[in-house]
């Protein structure tokens, strides 16, 4: 039995071969309406969470599934005590499969270990989001056809934003993909990240601080938002939040087929003039998740045999 963890779980081959399988389900939808009858999937969301959350369950629900759950901590067993591990072993007889989100770092992975049916992190804190990299990765290789050989810029919060972290684990597996980190220094990727993935993989990349000087380079522009609930300090928050400002004018110096992607939600990070731009893509990103994540289920479910 498998289960989706980190970007790293699948190896390159299953990862194109998910890919494969979600372009099959965008373009045939109705071949795959009946293949998780009879099954359920639990989303356990400790943190808020509009996209992930309901994505998940139309995922489960268009395949012919049923849904159960919570949206958040405060309606679950947590404030009685409750501990991940129990949580699971509970839901394990309750469910085939389980998404869970949740603020602290290596939780989906407790989850894991106590866990009879498959398990998904759709989020756990500053660390990893990998059905959203693979949202991500989809739309890249739907737009250009291939995941080799181009320049991503990645924009924002880069410190603390885990759908960057998992995007850039995913990407060094592939080749000649260049990176350039865009960010204030407050807000730049972890050390971890830097020399762990970057420096000690031989990877091609630039951290700069001015969009301005970097755009006209660009292939993908993965823009994100300053996350005001990883701030300590209300005043930091406030002083980085529009920090930076995708518009119109700024797109003028891009690539005619330079394409902008967000995981979403937006705050003032990407102006609403952009999105009638035929490069704006974050919304296609959206449409993308639903058909990975059906993806996802399906591999899982049937690496625990009951599919």
């Amino acid at each position: 039995m498998k289960h989706l963890l980190s970007p790293l779980d699948f190896t390159v081959q299953e990862t194109e071969e998910l890919l494969d399988l979600a372009h099959d389900i965008r373009i045939s939808p109705d071949n795959y309406s009946h293949h998780c009858d009879g099954k359920k999937i639990a989303t356990l969301f400790y943190e808020p969470s509009t996209r992930t959350r309901l994505s998940f369950e139309a995922a489960m629900m268009n395949m012919g599934g049923t849904c159960l759950g919570f949206s958040e901590a405060a309606s679950s067993s947590a404030t009685k005590g409750e501990t991940v591990a129990d949580t699971i072993r509970v839901v394990s007889s309750y469910a085939d499969i389980c998404a869970i989100r949740h603020p602290k770092e290596g939780a989906p992975r407790v989850a894991a270990d106590h866990s009879t049916i498959p398990i998904v992190n759709a989020g756990d804190g500053g660390h990893q989001h990998p059905t959203q990299t693979l949202a991500d990765i989809m739309t890249i290789r739907e737009l250009r056809g291939s995941l080799n050989n181009f320049t991503i810029g990645i924009c924002g919060d880069l410190k603390f934003g885990r759908t960057v972290h998992s995007l850039i684990h995913a990407l060094i597996r592939y080749e000649n993909v260049r990176f350039v980190l865009i960010s204030p220094r407050e807000l730049r990727v972890p050390e971890y990240v830097r020399e762990d993935l970057l420096v000690d993989n031989g990877v091609d990349f630039r951290e700069v601080e001015k969009l301005e000087d970097v755009i006209d380079m660009l292939d993908i522009l993965y823009m994100t938002r300053v996350q005001k609930e990883r701030f300590f300090s209300e005043d930091e928050y406030i002083r980085m939040k529009d920090y930076y400002i995708l518009n119109k004018d700024k797109l003028e110096y891009a690539k005619p087929d330079m394409y902008v992607l967000h995981p979403l939600p937006r705050n003032n990070e990407i102006a609403s003039d952009v999105d009638n731009d035929p490069r704006a893509k974050y919304f296609e990103q959206v449409n993308n998740a639903v058909y990975v994540r059906q993806s996802v289920i399906l591999t899982l479910l049937r690496s625990a045999g009951t599919l």
